[in-house]
């Protein structure tokens, strides 16, 4: 099977031939709109392949973030927030009794800088990914 040596990384535009023995037998159909076509199309030519090997490359990537992907890291920000809160409740405690005591434990101190450190990049963070 001839190569086209036309564009691509490394100067190959489409995939090697599949390992002796293996054959590439499975095809998927995906539709799109016009306007996905073109944007697609226009990101082929910008990494100069062909659409299918971009989209194969893509999907393939470890790098791709799916929606549920996503969702599960958002899930686990909130849950993680979550867990924030119940240690500023601590922290509220700890307060209480360093007023009520009359001294606050160096250990606590270090826990409540850190804290304060700590939730508001959590908070932010969460918000950016929730699209608030």
């Amino acid at each position: 099977m001839a190569e086209k040596d036309s564009g691509g990384v490394l100067g190959r535009r489409r995939r090697a031939n599949a390992p002796a023995g293996e054959r590439r037998s499975k095809r998927y159909t995906v539709k799109a709109t016009a306007t996905e076509q073109a944007e697609l199309e226009a990101r082929a030519a910008a990494a100069g392949v062909d659409v299918p090997r971009l989209m194969f490359e893509a999907a393939l990537s470890s790098d791709v973030e799916t929606s549920a992907e996503r969702k599960r890291v958002i899930a686990e920000l909130f849950a993680m927030r979550r867990e924030v809160g119940t240690i500023a409740n601590n922290v509220n405690q700890l307060a209480r009794f360093a007023n009520t005591e009359g001294h606050f434990p160096a250990e606590a101190e270090a826990v409540v800088a850190e804290f304060r450190d700590l939730y508001p990049r959590l908070s932010a963070a969460v918000d950016r990914l929730a699209g608030a």
